[in-house]
């Protein structure tokens, strides 16, 4: 089966997805379709066969694709889902699902009525390393888990802004929230305190906090912190989770995995590409209907943006939120 592809945004991660769909056998771009048919065209003309298009109809109306990329800023997320699900057009989605609840809501359940296969962009989860640490820590006893995102700005104007990115907490530092799902199990309760230090003076467009942190309890007893800052100079950056267990320590980073067992020491590092690996396992679905190899659904990666959500509620009005069940997700 020759899979027909269309991808939905323009920038980096639309071509970083596109590139390496390229380069798979029996795959084909099709199409592109960005906020201005110069964007589109532009990005089209790297894929060989590929057309430009700035409206997600146009799109789908002139091309019978086989699934669909949605790489946007979590702003503009609603519409182009709305239209794949009723096309009944499986979708990959990078994260987040978007900057509140409501959206993603309502589209999983229209996703899960129609058992559309999605997939979203959680790609840690595919990385050799995490999968070692979820081993491991399932024959552990977990007291205390700390992670972090620690960097700096990223240079592209609708990250700045709150209303159309979220915040950094949503945007960026989701993925060390789902990995401590992944890995520990599902949070109960989040208690967050988010400020502003430096940036906004020095630009006053900028609307998202510059640091964070977030106090979390786990159904399994765990307690969990996370935080986040996006002030630092650049290239200046840190991010990772350690796991302090019984058994000892696991510190985990996108470079390395470091255990330290009762005195046991013994490193890690990845060597497959999990961009990649989340493609193979989304277009293997497409291809024989088999969802077993996604690692993280429209479903599962709802259940962490309830939570980067519910830390934003907190940090703004102060007090601890608790998850209880959502009966929709």
């Amino acid at each position: 089966m020759n899979i027909q592809i269309g991808i939905v945004g323009t920038g980096n991660f639309g071509y970083h997805h596109g590139a390496i769909l390229s380069q798979m056998d029996g795959v084909q771009i099709r199409s592109i379709c960005g906020t201005s048919i110069d964007k589109a065209e532009k990005l089209a003309a790297k894929f060989d066969g590929a057309k430009g298009y700035s409206h997600i109809e146009d799109m789908l109306d002139a091309n019978e694709l086989d699934a669909v990329y949605i790489c946007v800023p979590p702003g503009a997320h609603g519409e182009i889902e709305r239209e794949l699900v009723h096309r009944s057009i499986p979708f990959f989605v990078e994260k987040p699902l978007g900057v509140d609840l409501e959206t993603p809501r309502n589209l999983l359940t229209a996703i899960q009525q129609k058992s559309l296969i999605t997939s979203v962009g959680y790609h840690f989860r595919y990385t050799e390393s995490v999968q070692l640490v979820k081993k491991m820590m399932s024959a552990c006893t977990s007291g205390i888990t700390l992670g972090q995102w620690m960097g700096t700005m990223p240079g592209v104007d609708w990250w700045k802004n709150q209303r159309i990115s979220g915040g950094q907490f949503i945007e960026q530092t989701t993925h060390i929230v789902d990995l401590l799902r992944y890995v520990c199990g599902e949070i109960d309760e989040v208690y967050a305190m988010f400020g502003t230090s430096a940036t906004a003076e020095k630009d006053p467009s900028i609307t998202v906090a510059d640091v964070g942190t977030v106090n979390m309890k786990l159904k399994n007893g765990t307690v969990a912190n996370i935080a986040n800052t996006c002030l630092l100079p650049p290239p200046m950056s840190r991010t990772g989770m350690t796991f302090y267990t019984d058994q000892g320590t696991i510190d985990w980073s996108p470079s390395r995995l470091d255990v330290n067992f009762e005195g046991t020491q013994s490193k890690f590092s990845d060597s497959m590409n999990p961009y990649q690996t989340e493609s193979e396992a989304f277009l293997h679905a497409v291809r024989t209907g088999d969802s077993s190899r996604i690692l993280s659904d429209y479903h599962d990666a709802y259940q962490t943006h309830r939570v980067t959500c519910a830390a934003l509620e907190s940090a703004t009005k102060g007090i601890p939120i608790i998850l209880r069940d959502d009966n929709e997700g």
